[in-house]
């Protein structure tokens, strides 16, 4: 199946390039405010950054096809010695925009991957109460629809053309709010100064939440990874990332050349640079 896609160069806190209800599914991992990771010093301020999280969420739900699903990855984050409730403010930020708040997911990084830090060491050089600080293995995975599906919208041979792989489903406990999922670990060479989300959880989304031929965005697109599953699995995808430095390693990653103009229909790909 020939599909499209598409990387917009730019802020996505407007989305004139997308239509209305166009997007099928969207995935996507905002900023973790300030993080040491992830844009450190880009915001302000807390406030200055949920302001940006509201903006960009009245547009995906502009974007977003009536009854389909916004699959979102994110965690609390603690920046200077104080932690910010992010998973809950993101939550009251997209009911706000529309969405219905349907379920979440806890992805759970593995056991090996912890060591004790900085913070969870205090307790060692001090083992008494109130010294408790701990190292965090898990994120949080929100799901948030838009209006009601109607399952009667999809003929039957669309639907067995993409259909689950019910072992895969059972064997990976795809079923279960906790999610067993190795990180992408440091010093990965397309991930570095980027706080990447594995293959796994948009091929879990992409499979379980739209149909092939349908439409994937991801408006934080970092180094491309949804992008990268989208045409992995017979989806389209638009990818919006306001870093460009981050072109090459997108291109890598998708495995497109990396260099000359993409816009071309041989390689169903276009990059739009906004000025």
């Amino acid at each position: 199946m020939k599909t499209y896609h598409k990387l917009i160069i730019g802020n996505c806190e407007k989305m004139e390039e997308i239509k209305d209800d166009s997007i099928h599914l969207i995935i996507t991992s905002p900023p973790y405010f300030n993080a040491p990771f992830d844009y450190e010093g880009f915001y302000k301020d807390y406030d200055k950054y949920l302001d940006v999280i509201s903006n960009v969420a009245t547009e995906m739900y502009r974007v977003l096809h009536d009854g389909r699903i916004l699959f979102l990855n994110i965690d609390d984050m603690l920046v200077d010695g104080v932690k910010y409730p992010i998973t809950a403010d993101i939550t009251k930020i997209m009911q706000e925009a529309g969405f219905t708040y349907r379920d979440r997911i806890i992805w759970k990084k593995p056991d090996g991957y912890l060591r004790i830090s900085r913070r969870s060491g205090v307790l060692l050089q001090n083992p008494y109460p109130m010294y408790y600080y701990p190292d965090n293995l898990l994120e949080s995975i929100l799901i948030f629809q838009k209006g009601k599906y109607h399952h009667s919208v999809k003929t039957i041979a669309q639907k067995q053309a993409s259909s689950i792989d019910l072992s895969e489903f059972k064997t990976n406990k795809w079923y279960s709010t906790l999610w067993e999922i190795t990180n992408v670990l440091p010093g990965s060479p397309l991930e570095k100064g980027i706080a990447a989300f594995p293959d796994e959880l948009p091929k879990r989304a992409i499979l379980m939440f739209s149909f092939k031929g349908e439409n994937v965005l991801d408006p934080f697109l970092g180094s491309g990874t949804t992008m990268k599953m989208a045409m992995c699995l017979g989806r389209n995808c638009i990818g919006i990332e306001i870093n460009p430095e981050l072109e090459k390693t997108i291109r890598l990653k998708c495995s497109l050349p990396l260099v000359g103009d993409l816009n071309n229909e041989e390689l169903h790909f276009k990059i739009e640079r906004r000025a």
